[in-house]
């Protein structure tokens, strides 16, 4: 990979962009310079418009969908036209790895930018080679753990030769070995390609040594703050925390223990194992587990463990072979063996409320209120009952004023949050949440971790899959260890 890449710069003139069908603006009034060859950490609280900045400066917006105002450029002109100057990398790499083979993924991003065929091939070895990656060219990208595919997506940006970089929480998916991994190539990579960096990112703490720069954004419009890490975090921690800005150092206060009732078994997985269609290997294997009411249960393990299957067994959502996940309540009852997976739907929906790893692939509706609405009116709860559960949820995750938007449009910290109150909208007895705090700025993760304590306290089951290691030890009461990604 060639080094030296002529740095871009970027101008907003009072900028601003409203979603379609939304009354308020994402982003407003927006005035801000970042010079060529500046790194800059870009922060906010969640639905601060940090992502649909990032998004536009990629020239992925078009206004005749959306409402603009006033100038937003890159190299003096519009993002659209500086295309070719410019790279993102999106939160989740997934969504960015689209070929079978390693090679042929990062191939394709340089031939629709018409780099001709006799240099394609060095430009994609160079850049797996700058981001440490540890196979070659033909690597299937469906054997790839989360950190592995985060590195090729990298590669297959830096391979187009950016001149502005963009990063949207490139780690939130990571454990956090394979955070810190991803980190180091970064500084690296940033060294010798000398583009200009925009970085969102929660792990503040982490991010500080990659970054000269830090520009804090407010959801009402306009910059709270602008100037040196050390500056910021000094001169404005106070204000910046209170308006829900992650802080170095600074983490929210943990709930307060409380009695309890006594714990009840709800779910047991006996030697449970599950291996997807067309996979070699299990994705869970011989798995023992308990899960109680009035206990939080935290599962952890690096990316590729098998937490996120392990979650879905527990949830009725995928069938264990071989093995069992059964309802504890029904064994004690004298029932005997009652799998979960055999509930119908109705029941598994009282029961057992679920929240997926992504947001998005449990959203059914047009509006944030019928989403809520949703799950009560499926199990029986009358209309009255319903849109009393929506509005208390609505408020207690700070959804109200997005109560008619598309949930997807939302915000990722916003969909994070809908998600966690579709399932808690039909008060069942177990909640199982994967990575319930993606995307959660200071205040929101607080509140999320006191709502979630207080419901494990008047006596729900909760299971959670997390990479959080502050959560974790906040709200785990026992925590099980899955091992090495396979």
């Amino acid at each position: 990979m060639a080094d030296g890449t002529r740095p871009a710069r970027i101008e907003a003139r009072g900028w601003g962009l409203r979603h379609p069908g939304r009354r308020e603006w994402a982003v407003r009034g927006l005035d801000l310079t970042i010079d060529a060859g500046e790194r800059v950490l870009l922060l906010g609280a969640s639905g601060a418009g940090k992502s649909t900045l990032l998004t536009a400066l990629a020239g992925l917006v078009d206004p005749s969908v959306v409402d603009t105002e006033g100038e937003l450029l890159v190299d003096g002109r519009d993002p659209r036209e500086a295309r070719d100057r410019t790279g993102l990398l999106f939160q989740d790499p997934e969504s960015q790895i689209i070929m079978g083979r390693a090679g042929d993924d990062i191939a394709f991003g340089l031939e629709n930018r018409c780099v001709p065929g006799d240099g394609i091939w060095p430009r994609v070895d160079a850049a797996l080679a700058a981001v440490d990656f540890p196979y070659g060219r033909d690597r299937p990208t469906h054997a790839l753990s989360g950190g592995e595919q985060q590195r090729l997506a990298l590669a297959g940006t830096l391979a187009l030769r950016p001149g502005l970089l963009m990063l949207d929480e490139p780690t939130a998916n990571l454990d956090p070995d394979g955070a810190t991994e991803v980190r180091a190539v970064l500084a690296r990579v940033l060294e010798r390609l000398g583009a200009t960096l925009v970085l969102v990112e929660h792990r503040v703490d982490e991010s500080l040594p990659l970054i000269d720069r830090v520009v804090v954004i407010a959801g009402g419009g306009g910059v709270l703050a602008d100037g040196s890490p050390r500056d910021v975090f000094r001169d404005d921690a106070g204000r910046l925390a209170d308006a829900g800005v992650w802080i170095p150092d600074r983490p929210p206060a943990a709930p307060p223990r409380r009695d309890r009732p006594a714990t009840e078994t709800l779910v047991i997985a006996e030697h449970a194992t599950f291996r997807y269609p067309g996979a070699t290997v299990d994705a869970v294997s011989n798995v023992d587990l308990t899960v109680r009411s009035a206990e939080a249960l935290g599962i952890v393990g690096p990316n590729g463990s098998g937490k996120s299957t392990l979650a879905m067994l527990v949830a009725g959502l995928l069938r264990p072979r071989p093995g069992s996940v059964i309802s504890g309540e029904a064994l004690a009852a004298g029932r005997g063996h009652e799998p979960i997976a055999r509930w119908p739907a109705r029941d598994l929906a009282r029961r057992v409320g679920t929240v997926f790893g992504d947001p998005e692939h449990q959203f059914l509706t047009a509006s944030v209120r019928e989403e809520l609405l949703l799950g009560p009116r499926r199990i029986g709860v009358d209309d009255a009952n319903a849109r009393r559960r929506a509005d208390d949820l609505l408020a207690r995750l700070r959804l109200s004023h997005l109560a008619e938007a598309n949930p997807f449009t939302l915000s990722g910290g916003e969909k994070r949050r809908l998600s966690v109150a579709t399932a808690l909208a039909t008060a069942p007895r177990l909640l199982v949440l994967d990575e319930p705090t993606f995307g959660q700025d200071r205040r929101t993760w607080g509140e999320l971790l006191h709502l979630l304590a207080a419901l494990r306290d008047g006596g729900r089951a909760l299971c959670f899959v997390s990479h959080d290691r502050a959560f974790v030890q906040a709200l785990a009461d026992r925590t099980f260890q899955l091992g090495a990604a396979r």
